[in-house]
């Protein structure tokens, strides 16, 4: 299916408009998968032409993907992965991980970027971060997209290494996310080091159940469970 390119439209206006100078684009991967980290990356490009190609990651094919991530590594001013760990979702929830594994990336940057644009409608950044969200900013945003490609091949690199040791449940294609191959695997073994367990996914698990973790707020009550799957076979 054909797609516009991105550009750099936002960024010219965040130049324009705030002065800045240096603008990070920064997406995310892993955000609904039931195990591993939740990655994010942050991509300086300045107002370079982009590589032939670029989009939003899950337009993308394998191939192209991994061939576009190696050229990116290059051809970016910069670029910097977060990531935030099953144990820190379940602790912090989603929000507060996002936002963690985002400051890392950030923050290992050579430069602090002067504006921000993030992916999505939710700014889950914050102060003292100038923020531009942007919804499809994978698509739209030339250093989003940079992003985008970057995290996902990096975080399906790493759900690979640590399927090593857990062949059953898939991860090298699966990534962490539900499928046949991983919810079969989680109703035989049970969650592994690296399933978050807060999730509601172990609802429809009664052996497992038992693992659950439960976030409570400051006055003692129960969180919102983090996690929008069921366990539907």
């Amino acid at each position: 299916m054909p797609y516009e390119p991105p550009t750099h439209t936002v960024e010219r206006s965040l130049r324009a408009t705030t002065g800045a100078k240096v603008i990070a684009g920064v997406d995310e991967v892993g955000r609904g998968a039931w195990a591993g980290p939740v990655t994010v990356c942050a991509a300086v490009t300045g107002l370079r032409r982009a590589p032939t190609g670029l989009t939003d990651s899950k337009l993308l094919t394998l191939k192209r993907r991994t061939e576009l991530a190696e050229e990116l590594r290059t051809w970016v001013t910069s670029y910097a992965l977060g990531h935030s760990s099953p144990e820190e979702i379940d602790s912090l929830g989603m929000t507060a991980a996002l936002r963690l594994a985002a400051v890392r990336a950030l923050e290992m940057l050579p430069v602090r970027p002067d504006a921000v644009i993030l992916d999505g409608k939710h700014d889950y950044l914050g102060l003292p971060w100038k923020v531009r969200t942007v919804i499809k900013g994978d698509q739209s945003c030339v250093a989003v997209a940079a992003a985008s490609v970057i995290a996902k091949v990096r975080r399906d690199a790493m759900m690979a290494e640590l399927g090593t040791a857990h062949a059953d449940f898939g991860f090298a294609d699966n990534a962490g996310y539900p499928s046949p191959v991983h919810k079969a695997a989680l109703a035989e073994w049970g969650p592994t080091p690296h399933h978050r367990l807060s999730w509601a996914y172990l609802d429809a698990l009664p052996q497992w159940r038992h693992l659950k973790k439960v976030r409570s707020g400051t006055d003692g009550s129960a969180l919102e469970v983090e996690g929008q799957l069921g366990f539907d076979f």
